[in-house]
């Protein structure tokens, strides 16, 4: 059985002598990683049991029995960390027997104080209590005059067409809602919003070797292009889940605890995605401060074993959104954090992955070349760390008494019709700085009177979002919608607006993408690649050759086509790209699809992906999403990999060259002797 230190549950050497001291405790002994002995011992912690009865210090039979006495329900919180305890179940079963679904189940503590572990009844996984989260800095109150990031929130409106004729009624009208964030403060004394981030990585057999190492060195990416007021806790998972390091602050001691913990990672077992996200879960529940911004961040290379293993899997059809926490899922409660996944490989469960991103309000990344999984960190990093706007919320009304807000293409944001169309909204919730959100609503246009005015007004816009700099409430008023009614309409009425006519080939896009991975998941390959050839032929002829998202988007149809055309492609490749190219067009946020294969646009030579990854099609059509933060962060990866390249080439060198005094040189091979 592997041997672990009880301090901070990490492997111990295979030759280490049973109670030596843990090397990774001892370096991380004055940094917030770990429990240093020499503090006092806390009190033991008690939690409220299943049924109701609190345990008093020590030990607490659940039907007043003395301790002494055996029991099959012993409730125990020692006050100082056991040594890997034994679990004893409902009916003695001995550990290795005892399943998930074997619910009665008491597990001592496994941790240091702060840590305590405990099976409900009727749950699918073990719940813990990780309130050892290392305090935030109480920011100081933001002065009353305080600028936001970079001004206010930005709201514009264009209407489908300039004109209708005055005697005309139209119906499905098309006018668009166009918002764009504030920019990201200039000033260095201005402050961000803090993040609270839990990485859930995946360290099960297939990542052994040189994935492992790539995802360590962008692990430790992220951990240096943190702040000291982010939190970071890394948790792992292979068929069981492990909290690494717990949620602590990015000073310098805090990041060179969390590089060491990355470090101490192994490879090994099953792929438990569901044990994973259930750990993080408890990581960002049991909170006892929080930051204003908190994500998880889930990579895993392999097929979710853990599901089936609960016992979930038992239905007919398979559902996803049950590797989920119910805490994590998207809905009523604004605190709940986003899980952006990153499906790693070509073995990887696309269509868990996105169904988890989805589920939670996150982004769905495919990363078939594993040498830039830093950079798919990267970008998705760059947005976290420059949110400017939480809890937006869009609101629009009618005017006019008989114009009617028909229906609304928001893509995965929440939208509403109230008071029978005469008003309408849309949820928003975080947006990176200068990120946009484009929406169409489809209005019912009434005919005008000759004696009404030359103008309608269709909808009137507003938005309601918090800024994170002044951490105030904020309100801004859109310019109305407002279409001309002539007795008759000319030619140059007729032209459409071309931010319209752009995000309604978008729409239509995004659909026949959705139609296409229907087709392809029954098997009709054929129709699917015909559905997607089809929109890409449609696009507007005036605008694919001119506009760079349109020409981005038809290249990423034309990729796509081809990715869907057999079973062969679409199961290895076609089926992540169409899920990541779905989950950034649904959010209008941009996901990271890095390929390598013999459909990528450049080939990557010398180990260099950046050729490849600026001229990828997915990579351009996520650019129509990217933010400045988002490229940038990308940019700083890319310099850091090359640098990184070089200096191993330099130890690396195969020879060194002697010169002679004829001029001549002699080349002998490097060995490192002098």
């Amino acid at each position: 059985m592997e041997s672990r230190c009880p301090g901070c549950f990490h492997p111990r050497c295979a030759n280490a002598a049973a109670g030596a001291a843990c090397q990774v405790c001892d370096a991380a002994r004055t940094s917030p990683f770990g429990v240093s002995p020499a503090k006092p011992e806390p009190p033991a912690r008690t939690m409220a049991g299943p049924f109701g009865l609190l345990p008093a210090q020590g030990q607490t039979s659940l039907f007043g029995l003395p301790a002494a006495t055996p029991n099959p329900f012993l409730f125990s919180f020692p006050p100082t960390p056991p040594e890997p305890a034994q679990t004893t179940s409902l009916f003695g079963q001995p550990p290795a027997t005892s399943t998930p679904s074997s619910a009665f189940t008491f597990t001592p503590p496994m941790q240091a104080p702060g840590f305590a572990q405990t099976t409900f009844p009727f749950q699918h996984c073990e719940t813990f209590v990780f309130d050892d989260d290392e305090p935030v800095e109480k920011l100081a109150e933001p002065p009353l005059q305080a600028a936001s990031n970079g001004g206010p929130l930005v709201l514009e409106t264009h209407c489908e067409l300039p004109a209708v004729a005055r005697g005309c009624a139209r119906e499905s009208f098309a006018v668009l809602v166009h918002a764009k964030a504030p920019s990201a403060a200039t000033d260095h004394t201005a402050t961000r919003a803090p993040l609270d981030l839990v990485t859930v990585l995946d360290v099960s057999g297939s990542m052994a070797g040189r994935k492992l190492a790539l995802l360590k060195e962008a692990m430790g990416f992220v951990v240096d292009k943190l702040g000291p007021d982010d939190r970071l806790s890394v948790v792992s998972f292979a068929c069981n889940a492990r909290r690494v390091s717990p949620l602590t602050r990015m000073s310098d001691a805090g990041k060179a605890s969390a590089k060491l913990a990355v470090q101490s990672l192994v490879s090994g077992g099953g792929t438990n995605i569901l044990k994973g996200l259930q750990m993080a879960a408890d990581v960002l529940d049991c909170r006892r401060q929080r930051n204003a911004v908190a994500s998880v961040v889930l990579l895993s290379d392999g097929q979710d074993n853990g599901m089936e293993q609960s016992g979930l899997y038992g239905r007919e059809q398979k559902s996803y959104q049950d590797l989920v926490p119910r805490s994590l899922l998207a809905g009523g409660d604004r605190s709940a954090a986003a899980i952006h996944t990153f499906g790693f490989g070509t073995d990887h469960d696309a269509a868990a992955m996105h169904a988890v991103a989805e589920a939670t309000g996150g982004t769905f990344s495919f990363i078939e070349n594993q040498a830039v999984v830093q950079d798919a960190f990267a970008q998705c990093i760059g947005g976290l760390l420059s949110v400017v706007a939480q809890e937006t919320w869009i609101a629009v009304t009618c005017p006019h008494p008989d114009v009617r807000v028909r229906a609304i293409k928001s893509g995965r944001y929440e939208s509403r019709l109230v008071a029978y169309g005469r008003a309408a909204s849309v949820d928003v919730g975080e947006l990176y700085a200068d990120e946009e959100r484009r929406f169409l609503l489809f209005v019912d246009v009434p005919s005008a009177a000759d004696d009404d005015d030359d103008t309608t007004r269709l909808v009137k816009v507003s938005c309601t979002y918090k800024d994170t700099a002044t951490r105030k409430s904020m309100e801004v008023a859109g310019e109305d919608a407002v279409v001309r009614r002539p007795a008759e309409v000319t030619s140059e009425d007729q032209k459409p607006s071309t931010e319209v006519e752009l995000e309604r080939f978008r729409v239509e896009a995004t659909e026949d993408i959705a139609a296409a991975r229907a087709a392809a998941e029954r098997g009709d390959h054929r129709e699917a690649a015909r559905i997607l050839n089809r929109r890409r032929n449609a696009a507007p002829a005036g605008l694919a050759g001119g506009d760079a998202r349109c020409a981005a988007l038809v290249l990423e149809l034309g990729e796509l086509s081809a990715r869907v055309a057999s079973r062969r492609e679409y199961e290895q490749t076609g089926r992540a790209c169409v899920l990541s190219g779905m989950s950034s067009h649904a959010q209008q946020r941009a996901s990271s699809v890095s390929l390598f294969g013999s459909m990528a646009a450049t080939p990557v030579f010398g180990g260099s992906a950046a050729p490849f990854a600026a001229s990828s099609p997915f990579a351009m059509a996520a650019g129509a999403y990217a933010t400045p933060a988002m490229k940038a962060m990308v940019d700083s990866s890319r310099e850091t990999r090359e640098q990184q390249q070089q200096q191993q080439q330099q130890r690396q060198a195969p020879a060194a060259t002697t010169t002679m005094p004829n001029s001549a040189s002699i080349f002998a091979p490097n060995n490192g002797s002098i």
